[in-house]
């Protein structure tokens, strides 16, 4: 069990191994499996995110009937070559619009760490994997980092919205996706921990408000905030911006924030956005087609 971002930081210093493979020892012992089958286990969920993304179909519609569509909508607008972020964040932008979709049509995903934030991680790593700008062995190792840091803030704060607030999901898998992209870059380990904080910082308080309890609304258009703010993060911390706050007091802030906040914002739907009178008139909708 990894309890720290420090103490992840002192192991590399220690045994001069990478973060990702600091990362695979504690999964080894605390699953009790070889180096193969863990990386194995990784791999198989690199090709799950991957499948999540290729099998999409713009013509699935969720359970409310507002989700579905975008991600199609996204590469097509993107394919004409006018997009105001470029190639890059576009793709990020169409990986996180369709594998969140994916999920809210009841679609196979890979929780990274929730389901309703499944499509960051995916984002950052699918999208600059398909440029052709790293091999996918380094995907799969980088794929422990991300874990490692999601281990982390599990332990030390927490990753569910019905905890935290929608900061323990998007927060969570925005800060794993900046620290894992940092490391695919060749970020040093300091520079990991500056990309985590900064994503973390960044989502802050963001409430868990789903219309009419679904995880649709907002939550399939978060995970593109969360995505593209992992990206900037990333390459803030990689230009040698720090966060001034140390990353573990960062987490430990976002877990005492989550513990705050109202019932209302904590996956209650009693609050926020589910309470407008769209989110409203949605719910009573939902309702009636159940009765």
């Amino acid at each position: 069990m990894l309890d720290s971002m420090e103490e992840i930081f002192q192991k590399i210093e220690q045994t001069g191994k990478p973060f990702w493979e600091v990362v695979l020892d504690a999964d080894m012992e605390e699953r009790q499996v070889t180096r193969e089958a863990s990386l194995e286990k990784m791999r198989r969920t690199w090709l799950a995110m991957l499948e999540a993304d290729d099998t999409y179909r713009a013509d699935r519609r969720s359970v409310s009937g507002l989700v579905g569509g975008d991600g199609r909508k996204m590469r097509d607008y993107a394919a004409e070559g006018d997009t105001i972020c470029g190639d890059f964040l576009s793709e990020v932008i169409a990986v996180a619009l369709c594998t969140g979709e994916s999920n809210a049509c009841m679609r196979k995903i890979v929780a990274a760490p929730t389901a309703g934030a499944c499509g960051v991680l995916p984002a950052v790593l699918i999208s600059i994997w398909r440029q052709g700008r790293t091999p996918e062995e380094e995907i799969v190792k980088t794929m422990y980092v991300a874990a490692g840091i999601g281990a982390v803030v599990s332990y030390r704060a927490c990753i569910a919205g019905a905890a935290g607030g929608c900061q323990a999901e998007i927060g969570t898998a925005s800060a794993m996706a900046a620290g894992a992209l940092t490391a695919l870059r060749g970020g040093t380990p300091e520079q990991i921990g500056h990309a985590v904080a900064m994503a973390l910082k960044n989502l802050l308080g963001l409430i868990c408000d789903p219309v009419a309890g679904l995880v649709e609304v907002p939550c399939v258009k978060r995970n593109v905030v969360g995505a593209v703010n992992a990206v900037s993060c990333a390459d803030m911390a990689l230009a040698g911006i720090k966060s001034r706050i140390p990353v573990d007091q960062v987490i430990e802030c976002m877990g005492d924030v989550g513990r705050r906040l109202p019932v209302e914002f904590r996956e209650t739907a009693l609050g926020g956005l589910a309470v407008t009178p769209f989110g409203q008139q949605v719910k009573e909708q939902m309702e009636k087609r159940d009765s």
